[in-house]
């Protein structure tokens, strides 16, 4: 960020364009994947051979150049998951020393993990037994965890309260009255079914049968050549189980398993299997990089972009509801004040409901122009503007075509062919300004 305003400054702009800032946190997570992937990669597997395949099937799986290239906090879970298991490593052969250094680090990354995702401890569990007798034979290294956990943790609670608290007092105070404590009010929510079901619905077995191979195609045969139970197998396995219990299931929950997989598989011995297996893995990975990689939500940054790119006054709407869509980054608006409300999943009719409470009504005069952005595939607008037909005015202001909501199949409903009609032939996403028809105008 310090370059980016440097740069910006040179030019003689005032503020870094959130278009730089988007593609500058691109490049920065590319890098940290490149080197922090690899280099725990490194670590985790000691055999030079073993470890040439692992660093090729991790370098050439999509995940690791689409979803690692974000800045997902699954992304960011996936390092450091990675380097926990590192850290967990270096102790465990380390047996003869107490591992000072590698169980400060450990409590470090624990603590950031935890603070970064709820799900994180989920990875942590088998691993973290094997260090219950080193722990018991070397108490400082428990003490010197503890110790840097709680420190990160009081830090991490420190800045969460200064960021998004709107009280007046000093932090001090405020950490004392009315601390923001991330995990617990992640914990809290996530435990709600009502608002699980906001985001969707899942059964116990979509991270078996619709994650797993999702992210990592023809790898998990590779797993019957697989004999020996390292910790990076035990990690993605348990968590996998662990994850599969809460009802709300999507594949980039489980991205931390995607390397420590790739990083424990064999490849079959037979010289025809391997040439069919290697094939397959790049047909896979190309079709599934050009699917995840640019179509899949793949209109939410560029609608977001062009929304801050316009004046209030010319788009005339200050509030824009997204429906059906990943969550918008509210900071590529570049400062606009534009309301933006996240409708996430919500029923068609409720959001109906939400859009047209916030046009108003003509009889108060209240009424005014609102915005909407929503896949093309959403067949419930096309009912709701034949249905409100001389009543409100919809207005498509701009839409891509580059928009697939794989999130929409519903293959149960609709039947199959029916479904990918809809979505993959009515592709992109749209902003609509919605408005109601007045008589006076």
């Amino acid at each position: 960020m310090l370059v980016l305003q440097w740069v910006s400054t040179e030019t003689g702009k005032e503020a870094v364009a959130p278009r730089a800032v988007y593609y500058g946190l691109r490049l920065m997570m590319f890098i940290l994947s490149f080197v922090l992937e690899d280099w725990a990669i490194h670590e985790l597997v000691p055999s030079p051979r073993e470890r040439r395949l692992a660093v090729v099937l991790v370098a050439s799986s999509y995940v690791t150049w689409t979803y690692q290239t974000h800045t997902f906090s699954n992304s960011v879970e996936t390092l450091v998951v990675l380097w926990s298991i590192v850290m967990i490593q270096r102790i465990l052969d380390n047996k003869h020393r107490p591992s000072l250094l590698s169980s400060a680090l450990l409590g470090i990354l624990i603590a950031f993990g935890l603070f970064n995702r709820i799900t994180f401890p989920a990875f942590l569990l088998p691993p973290g037994f094997y260090l219950i007798p080193h722990f018991f034979r070397r108490p400082f290294s428990l003490l010197a965890l503890i110790s840097t956990f709680l420190i990160t943790s009081i830090l991490a609670i420190a800045v969460d309260t200064s960021f998004y608290h709107s009280s007046t007092d000093p932090l001090y105070q405020t950490l004392r009255t009315e601390p923001i404590i991330t995990p617990i009010n992640s914990l809290i929510y996530n435990a709600s079914t009502s608002n699980l079901s906001l985001h969707g619905l899942h059964q116990p077995y979509q991270h078996l049968v619709a994650s797993l191979p999702l992210l990592l195609g023809p790898a998990l045969f590779l797993l019957y050549y697989t004999y020996e139970p390292t910790l990076s197998v035990l990690s993605a396995f348990s968590a996998t189980i662990l994850l599969s219990l809460v009802p709300h299931q999507e594949p980039r929950f489980l991205l931390p398993t995607v390397p420590l997989i790739l990083s424990s598989v064999r490849l079959p011995k037979l010289r025809v299997l391997k040439r069919y297996w290697f094939g397959s893995w790049i047909i896979f990975n190309a079709v599934l990089g050009i699917l995840m990689g640019i179509h899949h939500q793949g209109g939410v940054v560029p609608a977001q972009l062009w929304l801050g790119q316009q004046e209030t006054e010319g788009f005339g709407a200050a509030n824009v509801f997204w429906w059906r869509t990943y969550s918008p980054p509210m900071w590529l608006l570049g400062g606009k004040e534009v309301v933006t409300v996240d409708l996430m999943g919500m029923k068609a009719e409720e959001m109906m409901e939400r859009v047209s409470g916030a046009i108003g009504s003509c009889e108060l005069k209240g009424s005014k122009c609102v915005g909407l952005v929503a896949p093309s595939s959403s067949t419930e607008l096309d009912n709701w503007r034949e249905r409100t037909a001389g009543q409100m005015v919809f207005e498509q202001v701009w839409r891509t075509k580059r928009h697939l909501n794989l999130d929409d199949l519903d293959f149960e409903e609709d039947g199959v062919w029916e479904t990918l009609k809809r979505v993959v032939g009515r592709r992109g996403l749209a902003v609509w300004r919605i408005s109601r028809l007045c008589e006076d105008g």
